[in-house]
C-alpha cells in the first residue's frame, strides 16, 4: 500500500470504484499525457448512489453540497487509481474546476467547492493540494446533481 492510499485508510475513507460511462465506451475515467492526468467530470456520487440531488440553496443546503463536491474529489482519486495503478505517482494538484447547481441567486458557490479542496489537503497536504481552482454557479448539472467537478493531477510519468 502506498502512502497516499495508506493515509486513505487512516482517514477512513474507501475509493469507490472509478464511474464508467457505460453509454459511450470511448470515454475513459481519464487521460495520462506526459506529466498530467486529467480526470473525467465527476459527481457527488459513491458507486452510482447519489447522496444528495437537486439545486444548492433550494433542495440542496450549503453544508450537503460540500459533502457532495468531497466525494467528486474522492471520485477524482478512484480515477486516478484506475487509470495510474499507483496514485503515489500523483505530484500535486494542479486545477481544479467545481460546477454548482444554484438555485437562482446562488453566491456561496466557493464555499460548497471546499469540500473537494479540503479533501485534498487532508489526503495530500497543503503544499501537494495548492492548486488553480474556480468555482462556478451554474443553472443545470446532469441528474439534478448538486455539484461536478474537473481536476488536473500532475503525475510523475
Amino acid at each position: 500500500m502506498g502512502k497516499i492510499e495508506a493515509r486513505l485508510a487512516e482517514l477512513g475513507i474507501v475509493l469507490p470504484d472509478a464511474p464508467i460511462i457505460k453509454a459511450n465506451p470511448a470515454l475513459v475515467p481519464g487521460v495520462a499525457v506526459g506529466n498530467l492526468f486529467f480526470c473525467q467530470g465527476a459527481l457527488g456520487h459513491h458507486n452510482g448512489e447519489f447522496p444528495y440531488l437537486g439545486k444548492v440553496g433550494d433542495k440542496v443546503s450549503v453544508d450537503e453540497a460540500y459533502q457532495s463536491a468531497r466525494l467528486c474529489a474522492i471520485n477524482h482519486l478512484a480515477q486516478a487509481k484506475a487509470v495510474l495503478g499507483d496514485l503515489d505517482r500523483i505530484v500535486r494538484v494542479v486545477q481544479l474546476l467545481i460546477y454548482v447547481n444554484g438555485a437562482p441567486g446562488f453566491e456561496r458557490a466557493p464555499y460548497v467547492s471546499n469540500g473537494a479542496s479540503d479533501l485534498f489537503v487532508e489526503v495530500l497536504g497543503a503544499e501537494r493540494a495548492a492548486m488553480a481552482r474556480a468555482s462556478l454557479s451554474v443553472p443545470d448539472l446532469i441528474y439534478t446533481a448538486p455539484v461536478e467537478t474537473i481536476c488536473t493531477f500532475e503525475i510523475q510519468p
